[in-house]
């Protein structure tokens, strides 16, 4: 089969002396296989159905966040779980394993949007009190490097501290926007904006555009809840 329909199975294509090093496939990846065949290469870039599907309802997702949408969380569970295959599958564990924890506080953060208020009445747009600006983030400097030297020591990853950072602050800015704090965008901006090398360095260019967008999205999520929370 030709390197360009083999998908990220065969790094061999890329290196003929990898077949020697490369660990044999889990069965996840070969399960998943059949949605890593690229559906088409543009300059040279393979872009897989699993990467598109998720592509498109990831948009979707941040589309209607930004517009205070409750669809917004069922979108996440389903476009979370796409890209949990297709991360695991290019040893992105960290990034992998995230998307499991954000499509089951999804779950949570649907809830809250819902019923959040100690009356089960619907959460409202609001600020992150400046008192707890320190112990939030805080929490995500500390969890940076406590992933990155699990994934250092655990995981055959070849960048553990640079899949750590999106990592742990994706879980701060994906509790911030379960709760409707404005601050979440700024988080997600920083998120994104590594996330966008990580996986260019990965070679998943469909996702490399898809996170720069995100980061366009974010600033515009951003001035849109500000004003919001502005309004009378």
């Amino acid at each position: 089969m030709p390197c360009h329909d083999r998908g990220p199975l065969f790094p061999d294509c890329l290196d003929p002396n990898a077949a020697m090093t490369t660990p044999t496939p889990d069965a996840l990846t070969l399960a998943l296989q059949p949605l890593l065949v690229p559906a088409f290469t543009l300059w040279e870039a393979p872009f897989t159905w699993l990467e598109m599907v998720a592509f498109v309802l990831s948009l979707a997702m941040v589309a209607a966040n930004m517009r205070v949408m409750p669809v917004a969380w069922p979108l996440a569970i389903v476009s979370s779980l796409l890209y949990f295959g297709l991360f695991w599958s290019y040893q992105l564990y960290g990034d992998g394993s995230l998307q499991i924890f954000f499509a089951v506080v999804s779950l949570w953060g649907w809830w809250q949007w819902l019923r959040g208020t100690d009356q089960g009445a619907p959460l409202q747009v609001r600020h992150l009190p400046r008192r707890a600006w320190l112990p939030v983030f805080g929490a995500g400097l500390l969890l940076w490097p406590a992933i990155g030297w699990f994934l250092d020591t655990r995981t055959p990853t070849d960048v553990p501290y640079w899949d750590a950072f999106p990592t742990a602050f994706s879980l701060i800015g994906q509790w911030l926007l379960a709760r409707k704090y404005v601050e979440n965008w700024p988080t997600w901006i920083g998120v994104n904006l590594v996330a966008t090398a990580l996986f260019a360095y990965k070679g998943l260019y469909l996702t490399v555009i898809l996170y720069a967008i995100f980061v366009v999205l974010s600033v515009l999520g951003w001035k849109a809840w500000r004003a919001q929370v502005r309004q009378p």
